[in-house]
């Protein structure tokens, strides 16, 4: 393994604590539940399902349990049963055992008690086809005995728009269909309701000039179940002027946004806005999905769009409620836009944990593509995100697996994308910055597949770290090469000039900047090259630290090949400051690049100062 891939196994990585809060096996959801409720009692409740997400792979299964009666209902219990082959994966708000296909779900100690005309819905992601059957609560039929088979109803016609002005737009939808009847609609703006409506049409008013927004559509039936909501449609006002984004000079200022920050860092795209960083930089790339199968899936589907959010903790300032359509991060980007309308948002797929999939997906790049389209354009989401970036470390090359893909695979890939994701959305790419002779970059057509990509994240950081445990001591992003460096071909100025030669327009590439050191202990000497006993400490893993604690822990007090380094004790970092991060951008500005890109957001200071330097050194 070279020593520039395991960084990213270690730093682009999903955390073991993220994931174990998600992928819980069956057998460990247990406990924490009431006992069941009298059956007598459960003719007044009912239980109805809808898959919410299907990504092929898997699923997203949802049940809602509504007390229609008279009588408050202390508890609840949830059976049916699977096919051979599907299966809970995962669940959240509720208790969920099984016993081979027959699942049981038993709500928690804070969401048992129903009062008449309350609801309470719990999920689960899956695998396999199957639909469930016997479904009973309470241990009584789930349609509470006098609605049999009573369903939700389908999802309204997506809305078309009409009559648009500064400050309203018409919509108009087809009707959703249900076999007890459509009682009225709810129309959603930018995810949050705004009418009910017993027709097929509505007039929203109110609106700012010049400005985009997003609706969709959800009915209700006479049970007051509500169905999934419909594809969504894009409206943006007259008058306010043209929209002042990035044009063709402008410089792009990308940072990454990974879903399990949002746990043990507790850093939430709330912290974005009150950071300031949303209004500096140009795009955001949400971090990560994944592929499975030769297909793009979901990569945390609890943190993606179900997560509740507290008002504290929201972008608007506003609690989640537990049956509005999209919850999470997804939702909370939808008010990050809202708030910054320039602002563009990419998901994200691969890294280096998940690159392994893009193996099986070259194999047939139409598919891929097209799942990848219908997984990004859901249109539970679609207005939230504005193109696709794929992150496959190491096309034809080896770094977590080896892959065999060909020369060409990335190209292949990217031609797919462009064509079904067509001019108006983004398609990029995170690659390699290995310029060592026969290195990474010298493995694939990245000129070929430059033509159907806006842009390359080139990663120019990690060259060095304590993986080498021992030493020598080295900056992990230096911008060139120095007297001493341990390989030739690891620093940023040597990726860029291979990415030129071979054919990449300058104004495609983006420099790397780290949020973050990489560090060694017992080490005596201040200059590079010293030795070292193992990695130093730090906050989430050893041998990396955030920016926002090594500016205070270890203060910089020395500089080399354009990055700062640090030793203090024993201990010796590398990381780039807002001094170095300044000469970086102008050297990214005299190379005519497209601009620059960090690896992420949490690491940076409360007030973002990372990221203002390279708002202004792009400038």
């Amino acid at each position: 393994m070279h020593p520039t891939d395991v960084p990213r196994q270690r730093l682009r990585r999903r955390t073991t604590a993220a994931l174990a809060a998600l992928a819980l096996p069956a057998a460990a959801l247990v406990g924490l539940a009431t006992p069941s409720h009298a059956a007598a009692e459960a003719t007044t409740v009912t239980a109805t399902y809808a898959k919410t997400q299907d990504w092929g792979s898997g699923f997203e299964g949802k049940w809602t349990i509504k007390n229609s009666g008279t009588t408050t209902v202390s508890s609840w219990n949830v059976q049916w049963d699977f096919p051979s082959g599907t299966k809970v994966t995962s669940a959240w708000d509720a208790t969920v055992t099984n016993s081979a296909d027959h699942w049981t779900a038993k709500n928690l100690s804070w969401n048992g008690t129903l009062a008449p005309g309350a609801s309470v819905s719990f999920g689960f992601n899956g695998t396999g086809s199957g639909a469930p059957t016997g479904c009973k609560l309470n241990g009584a039929s789930c349609d509470g005995g006098d609605v049999p088979g009573d369903a939700a109803p389908s999802a309204p016609g997506t809305p078309t728009a009409s009559g648009i002005t500064d400050t309203s737009a018409k919509l108009s939808w087809s009707a959703a269909t249900d076999d007890k009847g459509v009682k009225n609609y709810d129309v959603l703006r930018d995810g949050a309701k705004v009418a009910t409506v017993t027709g097929t049409s509505y007039t929203d008013t109110g609106l700012k000039a010049g400005t985009d927004y997003s609706y969709t559509v959800q009915a209700r039936d006479t049970a007051d179940q509500t169905g999934p909501v419909s594809g969504s449609v894009k409206v943006r006002t007259t008058g306010g002027g043209t929209d002042p984004g990035p044009g063709p000079g402008d410089k792009v200022n990308l940072g990454y946004f990974t879903n399990w920050g949002v746990y043990g860092r507790q850093y939430y795209p709330k912290n974005l806005e009150t950071s300031g960083s949303a209004a500096k930089v140009t795009h955001i790339n949400y971090a990560f999905g994944n592929v499975q199968g030769g297909k793009c899936t979901m990569g945390d589907a609890y943190a993606d769009t179900d997560m509740a959010y507290t008002a504290a903790n929201s972008v608007s300032g506003q609690a989640d409620t537990w049956d509005q359509p999209l919850r999470g991060a997804f939702n909370q980007l939808r008010q990050l836009k809202a708030k910054n309308p320039n602002l563009k948002i990419l998901w994200s797929f691969g890294g280096w944990t998940w690159s392994g999939g893009f193996g099986e997906a070259a194999k047939n790049p139409a598919a891929f593509a097209d799942s990848c389209y219908k997984l990004v354009e859901d249109p539970r989401w679609a207005d939230v995100f504005d193109g696709i970036d794929i992150d496959w470390e190491y096309p034809n090359a080896c770094g977590l697996t080896c892959d065999t893909s060909g020369q060409d695979a990335l190209k292949k890939l990217s031609t797919a994308l462009r064509s079904k994701f067509g001019s108006q959305n983004l398609v990029t790419a995170a690659i390699t910055a290995d310029a060592s002779s026969g290195g990474k970059i010298d493995k694939q057509d990245y000129a070929g597949a430059a033509q159907s990509m806006d842009w390359y994240n080139v990663m120019t950081y990690d060259f060095f770290g304590a993986w080498e445990a021992k030493g020598p001591t080295a900056p992990h992003s230096p911008l060139t090469s120095y007297s001493g460096i341990p390989q030739q071909g690891f620093n940023s100025a040597d990726a860029i000039a291979k990415l030129k030669a071979q054919g990449v327009p300058a104004s495609k590439l983006l420099l790397g900047i780290g949020f973050y050191g990489r560090g060694w202990t017992g080490v005596t000497q201040k200059e590079p090259g010293g030795t070292a006993t193992g990695p130093a400490a730090g906050t989430y893993e050893q041998g990396i630290e955030d920016y926002k604690v090594l500016k205070t822990k270890c203060p910089s007090n020395g500089t080399v090949a354009g990055t700062a380094y640090a030793h203090c004790g024993s201990d010796w970092w590398s990381y780039d400051t807002p001094a170095t991060i300044g000469s970086k951008m102008s050297w990214a500005k005299s190379q005519g690049l497209g601009g620059a890109f960090f690896w992420e957001f949490s690491g940076d200071t409360s007030n973002g100062e990372l990221v203002t330097a390279i708002n202004s050194g792009l400038k």
